[in-house]
């Protein structure tokens, strides 16, 4: 049975060496395997039931995302009423029709034809938000940088992301509503922000490519043109020139 890691869990990891050292060829190729395989969700969700027990691990995996300063910004509103998500579901069609008249020509018609969010449809919804306030005004790692909170909620967004793959569950990212409907929907304090508006839940099947990409809205850049060496511009072939071997090599993982 699969649990959070505990103190004993952890200690017996130590003892496995997988707390100290490399995972095994198993456990590597079932992280890369959620990495590769995540999709962003919206039409393929079934209604079944998400298990607490099975919930309940998917959060703890995002609790345990890196934070600046261990600052732990992050709380997770788990939103499954109907009568919310219908609100939900209605700010984001009103963004959705701004966001069309956006694009022109083939590209909006394109974009009408796309389902973009499963709000209803998935068994539930998981709003990720930022307090910015934990902890105090002065946080190690955030004196330079305040928008570091930001990001380490999205490290959260990630874990949990990745956890629920790993359990057969798909996410989708809801990206096109206003975060002002967002606060009024789900009565936010003014000191804390969403971050992220997730619909999830088991799925009929994961797409072998992201949707977008499949449809041919955007490619995949090759990542060997987006790695630079030492300085913005500077191509690794030159200096080093085995990892671009590698990276030109394994472009179709």
């Amino acid at each position: 049975m699969i649990k959070t890691m505990s103190e004993g869990a952890l200690m017996n990891d130590k003892q496995s060496g997988l707390v100290t050292g490399e995972f095994d060829e198993g456990l590597k190729e079932g992280v890369y395997r959620a990495i590769y395989s995540r999709r962003d969700i919206r039409a393929q969700f079934k209604n079944d039931p998400i298990p607490e027990e099975v919930l309940s691990r998917i959060l703890h995996a995002a609790h345990h995302a890196p934070s600046v300063g261990f600052m732990q910004p992050w709380n997770f509103i788990l939103v499954r009423k109907e009568g919310i998500r219908e609100k939900i579901h209605a700010a984001f069609q009103q963004a959705n029709a701004e966001a069309a008249m956006m694009f022109s020509g083939e590209k909006r018609e394109q974009y009408k034809g796309f389902k973009l969010e499963g709000i209803m449809e998935s068994p539930l919804n998981i709003c990720i938000t930022r307090d910015r306030e934990r902890f105090g005004p002065v946080v190690i790692g955030r004196t330079a940088n305040q928008i570091m909170d930001l990001y380490s909620c999205v490290c959260a967004v990630q874990n949990l992301w990745l956890a629920a793959r790993a359990e057969g569950m798909g996410v989708g990212w809801v990206s096109i509503i206003h975060d002002r409907e967002i606060r009024e929907i789900l009565h936010l304090p003014s000191h804390v922000a969403p971050v992220a508006y997730l619909c999830i839940g088991y799925v009929t099947h994961f797409p072998e490519r992201p949707e977008l990409e499949a449809a041919g809205w955007l490619p995949r850049l090759p990542l060997n043109e987006l790695v630079f060496c030492d300085q913005w511009g500077e191509e690794c072939k030159p200096s080093w020139p085995e990892l671009h071997k590698e990276i030109v090599k394994q472009k179709d993982i």
